[in-house]
């Protein structure tokens, strides 16, 4: 790995700014990589459009924005349509199944659809942590983090409160891969 860009896009209320503190953290502290990290949000936080983007690299990180990324997670179709040119022709998709339904077509791209929701609901029993659980199957699909400094990083950054349902969350979303293969 050199650089690594990820935008992760969706509507605010979503945890795409946590997702991306979670995947920095990981990078930064557990893997050793250079990192810069931004977020952006509407004006009313919750229901508006919200994305995060992270830069990963073992080298000094001079310009700290996506340009053109390598991995695209989107939540919403909405973030999808808005952001798609920035993907990278041979890049990386991993959208939410259920929520985006319009997904490109290219022999270039690698596309990974994951029903976070659903999953979320199911096995974490706690819909808020669809965000952890589409990071950790991105995670594990592109081998960008490992699950162990996933899980690190959630402990740093995510309240006690919350912390068992969104390592819960890493699990379901590395058990959903390996399906996923395991079946494709």
């Amino acid at each position: 790995m050199t650089r690594i860009e990820v935008l992760i896009v969706g509507i605010g209320g979503m945890g795409i700014v946590l997702a991306g503190r979670i995947l920095s953290r990981a990078a930064a502290i557990y893997e050793g990589k250079e990192v810069v990290q931004t977020q952006s949000y509407g004006a009313e936080a919750r229901g508006t459009a919200a994305r995060s983007e992270i830069i990963i690299s073992n080298e000094k990180i001079n310009y700290p924005r996506v340009r053109r990324c390598d991995i695209l997670v989107a939540m919403s179709q909405e973030g999808l349509e808005k952001y798609l040119s920035l993907l990278k022709e041979d890049g990386v998709l991993v959208y939410e199944k259920y929520l985006v339904k319009k997904i490109p077509t290219s022999k270039r791209l690698k596309v990974l659809g994951v029903p976070a929701i659903e999953i979320a609901e199911k096995r974490v029993r706690n819909r808020l942590a669809a965000n952890v659980v589409i990071i950790s199957a991105m995670s594990c699909f592109t081998g960008l983090i490992s699950k162990n400094s996933l899980k690190k990083a959630i402990v740093d950054i995510v309240p006690k409160a919350m912390r068992e349902v969104n390592l819960k969350a890493v699990e379901e979303g590395i058990k959903f891969l390996k399906t996923f293969n395991e079946t494709n």
